[in-house]
């Protein structure tokens, strides 16, 4: 019996958004917290735009630096209407306390972390992290029809470094999933996976983490699923996937990691940003 998801994610959200209300006003931070009976805080960048609330400072300074970063930032907030204040400047996803994404860039835009964690991921010290990655997942031939043309659905992972896929989760209900019909439509699907032993909700597969192995599996990449370990429940669906995987060469290339572990190997500073806003601890 899995355990039970929004039991694990509601208390952590909760968790966050105590944390953050606290973090921000003994820092001074721009903020406002949301509508709802559990206030997120949602930061703003200062008036000079150097330093955001929701960010560790070299962090937010090296991801301003770098245009292809700085776009992440872009992306406007898909509840703002309705459950935050109006302002001139139109909220950001990445302003929330709760994002994922955020807590991904503030420890790899850290200046030094690549380098500090190489050995623990198994990529090289000089890699450079790309963000919202597309990622392309082969398809079947389409029935009837002649040629080459192969087919592919292009799947965004939250971070690429060197040859490793990273998804990154936090305060996420669960896993993405998809009909079985469009899952089924994956090339590799039955080369890469036990199709029969693979998880499902009624008749949806864990589709999110079906499409990031076999995206791996085509780039010949490893993948890493990196959430806290205060989400119990995301571990074992991972683990419900991951011991799906038949080729031996392939599930080497599978790992997991917390944020607590990798806590542990980044600059002193960051770690005690990660502790007084996340609550993340090695």
């Amino acid at each position: 019996m899995g355990l039970r998801a929004s039991h694990f994610a509601g208390d952590l959200r909760r968790e966050l958004c105590a944390r953050n209300a606290t973090f921000a006003v003994s820092n001074k931070l721009a903020h406002v917290p949301s509508y709802g009976t559990v206030p997120v805080t949602v930061y703003a960048p200062d008036a000079d735009g150097l330093r955001h609330g929701n960010f560790y400072p070299p962090s937010y300074r090296a991801l301003l630096k770098r245009p292809e970063w700085a776009r992440r930032m872009e992306k406007v907030h898909s509840q703002a209407r309705s459950s935050l204040p109006k302002s001139e400047r139109r909220w950001r996803e990445l302003d929330s306390c709760t994002s994922s994404d955020a807590l991904l860039m503030n420890v790899f835009c850290c200046p030094g972390v690549c380098q500090a964690v190489a050995g623990m991921l198994g990529t090289a010290a000089d890699d450079t992290p790309e963000f919202g990655y597309r990622a392309r997942v082969p398809l079947r031939p389409r029935a009837g029809v002649k040629g080459p043309r192969p087919r592919f659905d292009r799947t965004e992972v939250d971070m690429r470094l060197g040859c490793l896929l990273v998804e990154s989760k936090l305060t996420e209900n669960d896993f993405q999933t998809a009909p079985a019909a469009r899952v089924l439509d994956y090339r590799d699907l039955e080369e890469v996976f036990d199709v029969e032993s693979l998880p499902r909700a009624g008749e949806n597969f864990v589709s999110q983490l079906i499409r990031n192995v076999l995206a791996a599996h085509a780039d010949d990449s490893s993948f890493c699923v990196l959430l806290d370990a205060r989400r119990p429940d995301l571990m074992e669906s991972w683990y419900d996937v991951m011991r799906c995987v038949r080729l031996a060469e392939m599930r080497t290339r599978c790992k997991v990691l917390t944020w607590q572990e990798l806590s542990v190997t980044v600059p002193r500073g960051l770690r005690k940003f990660l502790e007084a806003k996340y609550g993340i601890t090695g």
